[in-house]
């Protein structure tokens, strides 16, 4: 929410630009937001400071299950923003890569609360979402290593569109799953066994598949197993 218009349109803009990212409506009235806001669902807000009749500190206050990211010309609000725990924090003029940054904070804060069970992404089928629960492990595209394949408990797959292993680290939830290779994410639940150097996984209707344990993840590996 931003009162000037030209600073909305171009805040929306680059939200549609972030393939994890639906916008659910942009408003540049506090006023009207706070007739509407218990109609929408939405798990972030982005939010200027500086409006009239109400500002975007007092209007934080009332997303209490909300995460909550500020944009602001003014950084002396800062402060005022961590105070009541806001996610973060974004002086103005917002560009796209600090702002995916903040957005992909604030996916991951809402992970490891254990309120979302899935995330969306581009894939090869347009935009879609991947429940948490579906998936069984995600490997890098042969065709095209920007793409990252996901491969779910129906023995269907998906191609994620444009994304590094990192940003996918981000959107899944840390307990149940771990990066073990440059390559490969497993998730925990389908690990039948594993040795210093391999993970067997157990899928129904399928062959034996077996991940590479790299060296530099066998640590974190074990740790996270012990978990």
């Amino acid at each position: 929410m931003d009162d000037e218009l030209p600073g909305l349109t171009y805040l929306k803009m680059l939200c549609e630009q972030l393939p994890f990212i639906e916008v659910e409506r942009a408003f540049n009235s506090p006023e009207l937001f706070l007739k509407e806001y218990k109609n929408i669902s939405f798990d972030v807000c982005l939010l200027d400071i500086n409006m009239p009749d109400i500002n975007g500190i007092e209007i934080a206050q009332l997303l209490q299950d909300k995460q909550v990211i500020f944009t602001s010309a003014y950084p002396e609000f800062a402060v005022n923003a961590f105070e009541i725990e806001a996610c973060d924090f974004i002086k103005k003029p917002v560009t796209k890569e600090r702002l995916e940054k903040a957005l992909l904070k604030a996916q991951k804060q809402l992970n490891e609360g254990n309120t979302k069970t899935f995330f969306s992404w581009n894939t090869n089928i347009g935009k879609s979402t991947i429940y948490f629960a579906e998936i069984l492990y995600i490997t890098t595209s042969e065709i095209d290593k920007r793409d990252k394949t996901v491969h779910l408990q129906d023995n269907n797959q998906l191609i994620l569109k444009n994304i590094t292993l990192e940003k996918l680290l981000s959107l899944l939830p840390a307990n149940q799953f771990l990066q073990v290779n440059k390559a490969d994410i497993v998730t925990k639940k389908v690990i039948q066994a594993y040795t210093a150097d391999e993970i067997v996984l157990k899928i129904q209707n399928k062959t034996k598949t077996v991940l590479n344990l790299g060296e530099s993840f066998r640590k974190n590996f074990t740790a996270w197993m012990q978990n």
